[in-house]
């Protein structure tokens, strides 16, 4: 890892030298259409961008990161999606250089575990206001994540949920096209084992959350993205019944509950068995299969955040 200035000093380095590039995803739900309004916010707060560069092909989205990181700012403003962030939050963790969120799609899943406005002058306003922050990255296997890693369910909705309906109806149409899936899915047995401990359930929806939101709603608010734990939950029982009424539920009202009253299991480091074998979506990415070992890396990432932020 690449020494890091003190959290101080790169806040003052953002807020006077005003180092910034520019990446925003003209794919994502709104990025096409704010883009002219993201440069506008960032000229309104002082900032003139080293280079900007958008993205209409997800393909080159990676290339295109390298190259705003070629440009050695302090801070690289990305705009987009959830799977736009996550993909950012790779290139930038463990470097000497802040990832400034610029919230664009349908959850925005990380800038609300962040405390993060999700208007684009406010998000925009913190990169003057805030501070850099060192916040918690999960690792899945080999793959790095900010928010969450997910089995069952959300791992098919996520490959059936229509763009046109997630531009229409915004957060909702993830639980409306988990409830066109329920019917056929097939509940799994799940072990979860941390510290020595063995946790057995059976479920249609497992998540393991290093955030504090999901699907846009917060999971619970003794969560946190900067305390070294990782959260595992469980999405109603083996009964599609207990999930659909869950899910109308959540869709309906984002009720959350407390840790100290709810179904959750906390630890460092899990080890996830399932039986049948199930793939991960691991912050949008599916590419990882059960059993896998999901742990956390404190302080792994450096971001801009609201100066009331706890920043442990």
């Amino acid at each position: 890892m690449a020494e890091l200035r003190s959290k101080a000093e790169h806040t003052e380095a953002i807020r006077t030298k005003g180092r910034v590039c520019l990446v925003v995803n003209t794919r994502s739900r709104r990025g096409r259409r704010l883009f002219p309004e993201v440069v506008r916010a960032l000229h309104a707060e002082g900032f003139k961008p080293v280079r900007t560069f958008t993205v209409d092909d997800p393909r080159a989205l990676r290339a295109t990161l390298d190259a705003a990181l070629d440009e050695r700012p302090d801070l690289l403003a990305v705009g987009g999606g959830d799977g736009t962030l996550s993909a950012a939050v790779k290139h930038v963790a463990h470097r000497d250089v802040a990832l400034g969120l610029l919230p664009l799609g349908t959850t925005n899943n990380f800038a609300r575990s962040l405390g993060l406005p999700l208007d684009l002058p406010g998000a925009v306003r913190v990169f003057r206001t805030g501070k850099v922050a060192d916040i918690d990255l999960g690792v899945a296997g080999d793959r790095e994540f900010a928010n969450l890693a997910s089995f069952g369910v959300s791992v098919e909705v996520a490959g059936k949920v229509r763009p046109w309906l997630k531009r229409v109806l915004g957060r909702p149409a993830y639980p409306l096209t988990a409830l066109t899936i329920l019917p056929g899915h097939r509940p799994f047995r799940a072990a979860i084992t941390v510290d020595g401990h063995r946790h057995e359930l059976l479920t249609h929806q497992l998540n393991i959350a290093n955030g504090r939101f999901h699907g846009g709603w917060q999971v619970a608010r003794d969560i946190s993205i900067d305390n070294g734990l990782l959260v595992a939950y469980q999405l109603g029982s083996g009964k599609r019944l207990r999930l659909v009424v869950e899910t109308l539920i959540r869709a309906a009202t984002g009720r959350w509950r407390s840790l100290a009253g709810g179904p959750f299991v906390v630890g460092r480091e899990m080890l996830l068995e399932t039986d049948p074998p199930m793939a991960a979506d691991v912050d949008g990415e599916v590419r990882l299969m059960t059993p896998i070992t999901i742990r956390t890396i404190p302080n792994g990432l450096r971001v801009m955040v609201p100066e009331e932020f706890v920043d442990s």
